[in-house]
């Protein structure tokens, strides 16, 4: 299977420090790497209904925006967050977006879990802070979730930036966005027990 991008963009805006950043590293890209760019502010995902206690296999809601990502998230070798950092995590589009995960894993027919076990998941974020390890909850969060699906994890471009545009000031980022997507991500962790609330 050829090599197949998907950057899902967790911004409020568009053309944000985060989308900067993400497009700067995906230039880098063979020109025969397909690449697909979700805007989750152009796509809303309905509010994500935990009903698994109610049901053992539970759809999550179907309409444009969910099928869309479903079909987009399953089509790519490679899933790329970009979210801006936002009270040390994902944003909350971005997180309603891994929340839709957790239904696409109790889909009846779709085997999710084992679909999403031969990608890779990587993560691209701008911060308004100069001491990166404010990052560390999105970085977890995201290295945490390739680990229980079993997915290989790229690891986290990090890049300082405020207003829109800072990071292009950033040469340290922009030096790190040319070779992010040639490192070789290393084999997935073995799947862990995910600590799910009642």
């Amino acid at each position: 299977m050829s090599r197949r991008f998907l950057f899902v963009l967790g911004s409020s805006r568009t053309d944000g420090n985060t989308e900067l950043l993400a497009r700067r590293a995906a230039e880098q890209l063979p020109a025969d790497v397909e690449q697909q760019w979700v805007g989750l502010a152009e796509q809303p995902l309905p509010d994500f209904v935990d009903l698994r206690r109610d049901s053992d296999h539970v759809r999550p809601p179907t309409g444009s925006a969910p099928d869309l990502l479903l079909d987009a998230t399953l089509a790519a070798t490679d899933i790329v967050i970009a979210s801006p950092l936002y009270w040390y995590s994902v944003s909350g589009l971005t997180k309603r977006y891994l929340d839709y995960w957790s239904g696409w894993l109790r889909t009846p027919g779709l085997d999710f879990r084992a679909a999403m076990a031969s990608r890779t998941l990587w993560g691209v974020t701008a911060l308004a802070d100069t001491e990166f390890s404010v990052a560390d909850p999105l970085i977890g969060t995201l290295n945490n979730s390739a680990a229980y699906l079993g997915m290989r994890f790229g690891g986290v471009l990090l890049g300082n930036g405020s207003r829109r545009g800072d990071v292009l000031n950033d040469t340290e980022a922009l030096a790190r966005a040319k070779a992010f997507f040639a490192q070789e991500a290393p084999p997935a962790r073995f799947p862990h027990q995910w600590s799910e609330a009642a």
